[in-house]
């Protein structure tokens, strides 16, 4: 062991140097982190707004409909039952096709069946969990 140690010779530069690297690694990683975070968070909020843009075009449509006098009879006459003065209207009751309707619930099964679960590996992944997550720390 002592011929393999004694072969390796470090120069004060190479030392400064190793520490220097190892320093700048240190004072990056966690500003790398924060700056991928940060990006994550661009872009949940660019979707977000993508999604609020897409809702407000919806809606300016909508808006427009509603200007239309036809748009506007044909709702008052399908929701309100609205009429023009001499028309008849025939309400029907229960003309759904009867495959449309829902089901009548089937019975219970009165047997118990077991699902295989591997309890060690649900154990890890609670400890890592639990250990992993961001706590506030009390102090006393």
């Amino acid at each position: 062991m002592r011929e393999w140690a004694s072969g390796i010779r470090l120069s004060a530069f190479s030392v400064i140097m190793l520490s220097l690297v190892v320093l700048g690694a240190w004072v990056l990683v966690p500003t790398l982190g924060t700056f991928i975070d940060q990006r994550q968070k661009i872009a949940a909020l660019e979707q977000s707004i993508q999604v609020s843009e897409d809702e407000i075009t919806a809606l300016e449509k909508e808006r427009e409909r509603w200007n239309d006098p036809a748009y506007i009879t044909t709702q008052a006459r399908e929701r309100l039952y609205y009429v023009k003065p001499g028309e008849v209207v025939y309400l029907i009751d229960n003309d759904l096709d009867p495959a449309a309707l829902p089901q009548e619930q089937g019975p219970v099964s009165d047997t118990l069946e077991e699902t295989p679960s591997d309890w060690m590996s649900q154990l890890l992944r609670t400890l890592t969990a639990a250990g992993l997550s961001d706590t506030a720390a009390v102090s006393r």
